[in-house]
This record gives structure tokens, C-alpha cells and sequence, in this order.
């Protein structure tokens, strides 16, 4: 397995955070790339929910990708697998109360089977660079009231 993960600390609430994280809706607001991303089954923020995300690929073309949530635990931990797209990636955002602020950890593996064994490095380097995203979230979330 190849796998990434990134740490932030966000001056909001745990179950803030935790909302925030579990409609996928919002991965635009902080993921750089992501064009768009919608609910296309299940309820909005729960388990099994699917999201459907549409990213910048090669040469500016546009990639889809689905995923799953597949555990939550409110205020604490949300687990994912992606299910549809170029890389079926699992991962997780794992969230612990720190002073008046929560720390998250979000952490990403991919299987490192056949083609991309070859180019793991890489492969382990755009695994990074997706988790290093979440330095953004804390800008994003920071501005927005704990109302809205």
C-alpha cells in the first residue's frame, strides 16, 4: 500500500468539523481541483452515502471519481473508499478535540498493484500533495460562523 496523511489544527468544534467533513459538497471549498462534487445515492453526510466528484485530470480534462462513506463516528472519525475513477483510494479524517480547536488528521492508501507499482513515488507524491490540501480547511472553516 501507498499511503499519505497530513495533520491541521481548526479553531472549531469537533461535531463543527465533523458536519463540515461529511457532505461531500464541500470538498470544493478546500480541495484545489475539485470542479464539482453532488450526492448521487443515499443521504447527505450518513453512511453510504456516494458522492460523485469531478476533477482537474491531465491536460485540464476533467476526471469523475465516486466515493463512499463507509464509517462514521460522530465528532470523531469519518472513513471513505472511493468506488468509481482512475484510483480506488480509501482513506479517512480522524478528529480529536485539542484545547478550544480539533485536530484532524486526514490520511489516504492506495493499493500499489500492477501499473502503479512501477510509478509508487509519484504515486505516493500526488497522495501527499491530496492530504496537504487539508491545510486549507482551517482558512475555510475559520471564516465561516459556527452558525453557518
Amino acid at each position: 500500500m501507498a499511503g499519505a496523511e497530513h495533520e491541521v489544527l481548526v479553531a472549531r468544534d469537533a461535531m463543527t468539523v465533523y458536519s463540515f467533513l461529511l457532505d461531500g459538497r464541500n470538498l470544493p471549498s478546500w480541495q484545489a481541483g475539485v470542479r464539482s462534487a453532488v450526492l448521487s445515492s443515499g443521504s447527505a453526510g450518513s453512511v453510504g452515502a456516494r458522492y460523485q466528484v469531478t476533477m482537474d485530470g491531465p491536460r485540464g480534462r476533467p476526471v469523475a471519481r465516486d466515493y463512499e462513506i463507509t464509517h462514521a463516528r460522530p465528532g470523531a472519525e469519518i472513513q471513505f473508499q472511493v468506488v468509481a475513477g482512475p484510483s480506488l483510494v480509501r482513506g479517512g479524517f480522524y478528529l480529536s478535540t485539542e484545547g478550544a480547536g480539533t485536530r484532524v488528521r486526514f490520511a489516504l492508501e492506495a493499493p500499489s498493484k500492477g501499473l502503479r507499482s512501477f510509478v509508487r513515488p509519484a504515486y505516493r507524491g500526488r497522495l501527499r500533495t491530496v492530504v496537504g490540501q487539508l491545510s486549507r480547511l482551517p482558512g475555510v472553516m475559520e471564516e465561516r460562523t459556527t452558525a453557518g
